[in-house]
């Protein structure tokens, strides 16, 4: 009994949050995580990096630094994106668990509590993989991404439940580093492994991460640690995002089988063939094979809907898809190329995580 209650209460961790440009959102993030961190007895410290901010950041920080109830420390640095900065706050940690947070991030009041509880026991899980709702009072431009997470993800999001993700089940099911809690040590190596060879900002700091992650220890997905994530809220905000999430999903899934590596290649010479044989079908009236081409392409954009609203996804997220989902499609598109051009090096091998993972 001794050490269960040891479990749950002489637990030490730092939470690090990396923010660039989030003075509107950082005093209540950092509210509702202290309201949260309140109903456990842990050790606690907060790290935001000041990924270099542009606006008053550092001004709204300082002023919620005089009053927190947790210690409050804040590292400045130049902008070197959200992979660097992570880095950054975890060198700072003092503790050996940190929990990953991202600035935009509402933490449940008892998402830590119901961990707490969850921490009892040898057998206790050490990785925990946050259940993200997203924000429903968000604009109409900030559900875009819910209809192709249901699409993939749907068969956990129409019944949320504790969850072990495996190496086995890993695309299966939904995972992120927005809301993250693991032993330092685990981090460290996972960012090792992935570490940036050029900009920064231009890798994986997600997918490729919790891919190594899961070769070392099961992860536990678990509705109980839960917290509400608040998307972009313009058009332009959600355009550029995508461009960096293309870039980001070839370097997340280039090179981790020749399946995935082939459809990311099709994903970026599909589109322009299928535009050059429209061009083709018009210039020498074969209008059967335009139409056609006209249909298989709205196809493969509607299709995520229809599935994901199959899945129960919410009927505003079809909304903000099927309204959004052709400048999405370019934009995206112009990422993957992107993506597929800096990241052509990983197609030449083959995964070698658990290599890595055994060394």
């Amino acid at each position: 009994m001794k050490s269960r209650q040891h479990n749950m209460n002489d637990f030490s961790l730092s939470v690090v949050i990396p923010s660039y440009n989030s003075a509107p959102w950082l005093p209540s993030t950092l509210a509702a995580l202290a309201a949260a961190l309140l109903h456990t007895a842990w050790t606690v410290e907060i790290i935001v990096v000041d990924d270099g901010s542009t606006d008053d950041s550092g001004t709204v920080l300082r002023e919620i630094q005089a009053a927190y109830p947790f210690p409050l420390r804040i590292v400045a640095q130049p902008n070197q994106g959200r992979f660097l900065a992570r880095w950054a706050g975890t060198q700072a940690a003092r503790y050996e668990n940190i929990l990953i947070v991202d600035s935009r991030v509402l933490v449940h009041e008892r998402a830590f509590e119901h961990v707490a509880l969850g921490l009892r026991g040898d057998d206790a899980a050490k990785v925990w993989n946050g259940h993200m709702v997203t924000d429903r009072a968000a604009p109409l431009v900030g559900l875009f991404w819910e209809v192709p997470t249901y699409a993939f993800w749907g068969d956990y999001l129409s019944h949320p439940r504790p969850t072990v993700i495996t190496v086995e089940n890993l695309d299966r099911v939904p995972k992120g580093t927005t809301f993250l809690l693991l032993p330092k040590e685990l981090f460290v190596r996972a960012c090792l492994a992935s570490w940036p060879e050029g900009n920064a900002h231009l890798v994986s700091d997600d997918t490729k991460l919790l891919r190594f992650m899961v070769t070392q220890m099961p992860i536990r997905l678990d509705p109980g640690f839960s917290a509400t994530y608040r998307p972009r809220t313009t058009i332009k905000q959600f355009l550029s995002h995508s461009w960096v999430r293309g870039t980001l999903f070839v370097d997340s899934y280039a090179g981790t089988s020749a399946l995935r590596s082939l459809m990311l290649i099709a994903l970026v010479v599909l589109p322009p063939v299928t535009v050059a044989l429209a061009v083709v079908a018009i210039v020498t009236g074969i209008w059967s094979l335009f139409f056609v081409l006209i249909a298989l392409a709205f196809a493969s954009l509607l299709a995520p809907a229809f599935v994901g609203t199959l899945r129960r996804c919410p009927p505003r997220a079809t909304m903000s898809y099927l309204t959004f989902v052709l400048p999405f499609g370019v934009v995206f598109w112009a990422g993957l190329t992107r993506g597929l051009v800096i990241h052509r090096g990983a197609f030449l091998h083959t995964p070698h995580s658990e290599e890595k993972a055994r060394s």
